[in-house]
């Protein structure tokens, strides 16, 4: 039985996923009147995950925090020691989260787009969850970096919420 990576983010109209300085108070939606019936339940979705991966920013930022009830896996490029329900890994991460995968692990990709880069590259994604927020930022740090592989990929659901749209892309 093979569980899932998903990749769950939000980003700018114009593809960033956080300013420069890694601030993201730009993440809010607006009052909208063309808001669909279904919503998005991030919530929901947080609930079928067995882990979380992000990279060392965001976890410096105090994400791992917010998911005390998952097991957490760290990109970095430094030995640290694992402690409660985060681990740490130097080295292959999309092979060890692969390996999680295979055992079943529903996989919640987290971020940032350094980490997340890995994974396109690789093509370990299953499904992308992207929220695309109505802002413009001009410059910051990018969901989707260069050299990428062709990925096809079918829409699967999406959501519009406050002018946020969030859409759900399945690998074809």
């Amino acid at each position: 039985m093979n569980g899932k990576i998903i990749m769950n983010l939000a980003m700018s109209l114009d593809g960033y996923i956080s300013k420069k300085d890694g601030s993201f108070d730009w993440i809010k939606g607006h009052n909208s009147n063309l808001d669909t019936k279904n919503e998005y339940d991030f919530d929901s979705f947080v609930d079928q995950m067995d882990v979380v991966v992000m990279g060392r920013n965001c976890y410096d930022d105090g994400f791992a925090s917010d998911y005390t009830n998952k097991d957490v896996y760290v990109a970095t490029n430094r030995l640290l020691d694992d402690y409660d329900n985060v681990h740490f890994i130097k080295g292959d991460i999309v092979s060890t989260i692969y390996e999680l995968k295979n055992s079943g692990k529903n996989v919640f990709l987290f971020g940032g787009g350094g980490l997340v880069d890995h994974f396109i590259k690789a093509d370990a994604i299953d499904e992308y969850i992207i929220g695309v927020i109505p802002v413009i930022l001009g410059e910051g740090r990018r969901l989707f970096l260069n050299d990428n592989p062709n990925i096809e990929l079918k829409l699967d659901g999406y959501a519009l919420k406050d002018g946020i749209v969030i859409m759900h892309y399945q690998k074809r």
